[in-house]
């Protein structure tokens, strides 16, 4: 097998030190996955800079396959937006499949994806483009259309790394592995779907994107929705890539906000001053980069529904928060209540709910049994299970898909669109000033009363 070439566009950048080369080092060493690796930015960086960049950000991982990585290596300095620089630093690359990581700003990816529409690309190059894919539906259809021009679908990968995270693709094992699941995981039998995915992180830094984004964008217009797309599908036949996002892309088309009422289906929020832990934190607004007059959201709460024969009437809750007391991603399935409960047994309060964590890994089924001190009184008891968390991180994951040409674990051009047309309703209302933006302080459970 040809060893393809991984290069870098925006190298120096952040995303690609603190996510993308540990993702790589843990994948190389783990998996002994071969890679050739080129580094490229704006930049002045010489070989033995970007090397030792290489080293830092690959940590604690070592081994004689990342050793070779590391000496072999090389930076080249190109402007991504500018075609002479991009067919400058393609035709310095080995013949080997050619893969493009824009780990770069969104308009920025845009922008080099123009400019490439001038370069003469090797017909087995892939392009990978971090999300947001798009500012909305129609921007979304139209970066499909330039990028489908360049290479075919199948050679495109959006990356979306709650999609590589090893607990979310314990969803199909859990689903699909256990008759016991799957023979109640309907609208007959299930009251409420939520998907959380709470962060005790506060802004850290990441103004330049956060503040014009939002939770909504950040968090449930993307990571939220495609978690609801592999918990909510049907069946595949298999776990290849056209079956995978064939199902995932129904539950997507089928999902619209609860009742069609945006403002009764959401909540919006941001942190004010407080503790977190140990870490005393300022008010959002007061965040350095922050604008206040944006309205920035730091909280923020949707529910959908899944109209299809599974699910119909069944609300899904999505839900994301910063500086909340603690990381809590999971997806809570609460059961309705028993048809009937007969007389004589007392002390039933709730149904039961299957809890399935995403970080941290766990398995809870919360359900209801005799007491111990009478037999007649029912107790509330709870077993859990901790899942294997993966022997690499989400980046890890979805490198490996892109290195091996497989776009599984990408998110296709379709559903990139209907992602942003779920949220759409909700942006328009929250832009409109139609939904208060509430506040909730930092180290708090979130907004009261909810």
């Amino acid at each position: 097998m040809t060893t393809p070439t991984l290069v870098v566009l925006g190298a120096g950048g952040d995303l690609t030190a603190r996510l993308l080369l540990p993702g790589l080092a843990a994948l190389v060493n783990r998996r002994h996955t071969s890679v050739r690796l080129v580094g490229s930015g704006r930049g002045e960086l010489s070989d033995g800079e970007w090397r030792e960049r290489v080293r830092r950000s690959f940590g604690d991982e070592s081994g004689p396959d990342l050793d070779e990585i590391i000496e072999t290596t090389r930076y080249v300095r190109a402007d991504a937006t500018a075609p002479d620089d991009l067919a400058r630093l393609i035709e310095s690359l080995p013949s080997a499949p050619i893969i493009l990581y824009f780990a770069v700003a969104p308009q920025v990816t845009e922008r080099a994806c123009r400019a490439l529409a001038d370069v003469d690309l090797p017909s087995d190059t892939r392009l990978v483009l971090e999300k947001p894919f798009g500012t909305d539906a129609a921007s979304a259809e139209e970066l499909n259309r330039l990028v489908g021009s360049l290479v075919p679908e199948d050679q495109i990968f959006r990356v979306d790394h709650y999609l590589g995270m090893s607990t979310v693709l314990n969803l199909f094992g859990v689903r699909f592995a256990n008759r016991m699941f799957e023979a109640v995981l309907s609208s007959t039998h299930v009251a409420s779907v939520d998907i959380i995915l709470d962060e005790s992180l506060a802004l850290e830094g990441r103004a330049g994107y956060y503040d014009r984004a939002g939770a909504l964008v950040d968090m449930l217009q993307s990571h939220a929705l495609h978690v609801l797309g592999i918990l909510a599908m049907e069946p595949p036949s298999s776990l290849g890539a056209r079956d995978v996002r064939d199902g995932a892309a129904a539950v997507l088309r089928a999902t619209r906000i609860w009742n069609d009422d945006p403002v009764a289906s959401s909540r919006r929020a941001r942190y004010t001053a407080g503790k977190v832990g140990d870490r005393v934190l300022p008010a959002y607004v007061d965040e350095e980069g922050v604008e206040p007059d944006r309205r920035t959201e730091t909280w923020a709460e949707v529910t959908v529904e899944v109209n299809t024969w599974r699910w119909a009437g069944v609300p899904f809750r999505l839900r994301a928060g910063k500086a909340l007391p603690r990381l809590d991603k999971r997806v809570a399935i609460t059961f309705k209540e028993p048809n009937w409960i007969p007389d004589g047994l007392s002390g039933f309060e709730e149904p039961d709910r299957v809890k399935i964590g995403l970080d941290p890994a766990t398995v809870w089924i919360h359900f209801n049994t005799n007491g111990p001190a009478d037999p007649l009184e029912v107790d509330r008891v709870a077993m859990r299970v901790d899942l294997d968390p993966g022997d690499v991180p989400a980046y890890g994951e979805v490198l490996a898909g892109v290195l091996a040409g497989d776009p599984t674990l990408s998110v296709r051009g379709d559903q990139a669109v209907q992602t942003w047309r779920i949220m759409e309703p909700v942006l328009r209302a929250w832009r409109a000033d139609a939904v208060p933006l509430e506040e909730y302080p930092a180290g708090s459970d979130g907004p009261s009363d909810r």
